[in-house]
């Protein structure tokens, strides 16, 4: 009985995003069919010249034979292609022509021949060639034959894999996603080398087209979830997809809350553990940055480094994450509140030294935390939006000289200084960037309602966010999970994480259907061997 209510549940959860309509929005235009090539190759290459011939990259040439007729037409876009392999084939071409015996067969075989990497793809309708154009291809084009031939010699200029910039660890791979989805694929692939990591395609974007990837492993992703995901890609009709964060925003749950429920990370070490776990990744086109569903809150908690390094430091380590959420949550807060209407609750020391350092500030103490965060929001963003030589150098002194001089001149007490600078730390601390950006805008609410109501005014805002965690879903899965609803199998891997024999089991999702990840009697050396150093072996 409780497994039918929790897929009840998990449907209705489903439905609620976008309704009960499962037809995609822009199925008229995936339905409409395009005009056929024509048998004859000026008409087109008049075509191509029409749809593409306006753009100054777009390289048009036609071989001709001995009589001066041509018979083949070479279209594509300057700088997206191997120039290299281009020229060889070129050359091939030309030869061929040279001897008389041109064909679609023997063009097909030539391409087959010379070209290394890539595949040979056989076109037969106008749209589909213009968009092996323009994703990159080069377009063959012979005379008497109703067929095109695209073939992928893509080159030009493109990002290497380096080391990823916004999650950075000291032990772990140190490979990063580009902009590349295709690299970004293969570096899935070399991680998880497995026929059951299925890749489902598409095309989002009437401009830009831009190549959307969902990957999955079959057996482990729940089937619901990742139908519900395909649905909700499908339903997006935009002309524009730059980034994965158009994505995110198109399929999320959970629209009017500060939460995010989509994890994003630009780490293959990363996606591929989610992917082993039953999650589903959302690859984009054009951005290093990979979308995670469904995710659970205690998620951007964690970081990869946690499964490189000892259980007990890792451990640890997300205790003082968890702590720091927290301070950088309600440290202000609860200080505003505090020194405001709850001095009885400070000792007697502490509360005659805030008093001294407050005697000569003019401002209340909710005003003199907003103009200190404030300040401190803005040196923030100074520092990003500056050139990496002089952005951190700026961000640090402009703390310290502002910090410094307000606490000199009077406009700020010590003590706020201490606490605004503290909670700053604390808020870098967060793994997950898109958390840390929701701490600080509800940190902003809780210190206006300490400002004016106290420590009721705190616990007033608290509430309301409590009730939203645990009332949200992520593609069906509670947000809050395994806290509400409570999984005991799932506590080994949240805020302490067991040593890796000791999880024989996934994390537990609705309707997983390969659970086990180790055999069921798997232990570790140091187990065997007993507290007393015994060698099992012995």
């Amino acid at each position: 009985m409780a497994d039918k209510l929790k897929k009840w549940l998990f449907k209705q959860s489903l439905r609620s995003k976008n309704g009960t309509s499962s037809e995609p929005v822009n199925e008229e235009k995936s339905t409409k069919k395009s005009k056929e090539l024509s048998g004859t190759l000026k008409e087109n290459v008049t075509m191509l010249n029409q749809e593409i011939g306006h753009s100054a990259d777009f390289i048009l040439r036609c071989l001709k034979d001995k009589q001066g007729n041509p018979v083949l037409a070479v279209g594509f876009l300057q700088g997206l292609i191997d120039q290299q392999i281009l020229t060889t084939l070129l050359e091939e071409l030309t030869a061929g022509i040279r001897n008389g015996d041109v064909s679609d067969r023997n063009v097909k075989s030539w391409l087959m021949d010379r070209i290394p990497i890539g595949g040979i793809t056989c076109l037969d309708n106008e749209q589909s060639l213009i968009h092996a154009v323009l994703y990159g291809q080069v377009a063959l084009l012979v005379e008497g034959s109703s067929k095109a031939f695209a073939a992928s010699i893509s080159g030009g200029a493109k990002r290497a894999v380096e080391e990823p910039t916004s999650q950075t660890v000291i032990r772990g791979p140190k490979e990063g996603f580009t902009e590349d989805i295709s690299t970004n694929i293969a570096l899935l692939r070399r991680r998880i080398k497995s026929t059951d990591l299925h890749i489902d395609s598409r095309i989002i974007g009437s401009y830009t087209q831009t190549k959307v990837s969902v990957a999955f492993i079959r057996g482990l992703a729940d089937p619901e979830v990742v139908k519900e995901i395909s649905r909700r890609l499908d339903s997006i009709n935009t002309d524009s997809i730059l980034e994965s964060g158009y994505i995110e925003e198109f399929i999320q749950d959970g629209v009017w809350t500060p939460f995010p429920t989509i994890y994003n990370t630009e780490r293959p070490d990363a996606v591929a553990g989610s992917l082993l776990e039953g999650l589903v990744a959302i690859l984009v086109d054009g951005t290093p940055f990979v979308l995670i569903a469904p995710v659970a809150f205690f998620r951007f908690i964690s970081s990869s480094e946690d499964y490189y390094q000892r259980y007990d430091l890792a451990s640890f380590l997300r205790i003082v994450r968890m702590a720091s959420f927290f301070l950088a949550l309600l440290l202000p807060a609860f200080f505003i509140a505090t020194t405001t209407f709850h001095q009885e609750m400070l000792p007697t020391t502490l509360l005659i030294t805030l008093a001294a350092q407050r005697e000569n500030t003019p401002l209340p103490a909710l005003l003199e935390a907003m103009l200190m965060e404030l300040t401190f929001e803005v040196i923030r963003e100074a520092g990003v939006r500056m050139p990496r030589a002089v952005g951190p150098a700026i961000s640090i002194v402009g703390a310290l000289v502002l910090g410094q001089a307000a606490v000199q001149a009077g406009l700020v007490s010590a003590a706020m200084v201490i606490v605004v600078s503290f909670t700053a730390i604390c808020n870098f601390v967060l793994p997950a960037i898109n958390m840390a950006g929701s701490v600080r805008l509800l940190r902003f609410g809780l210190m206006l309602l300490a400002g004016l109501f106290g420590l009721y005014g705190v616990l007033s805002g608290l509430v309301p966010i409590l009730v939203r965690l645990v009332s949200m879903n992520s593609f069906g899965i509670p947000y809050m999970v395994p806290i509400a609803p409570f999984y005991k199998g799932n506590m080994k891997d949240m805020l302490v994480r067991v040593p890796w024999w000791k999880m024989k089991k996934r994390p537990k999702m609705i309707g997983i259907s390969n659970p086990v990840r180790q055999t069921t009697g798997q232990e570790s050396y140091a187990e065997k061997a007993g507290e007393h150093g015994r060698d099992p072996m012995v």
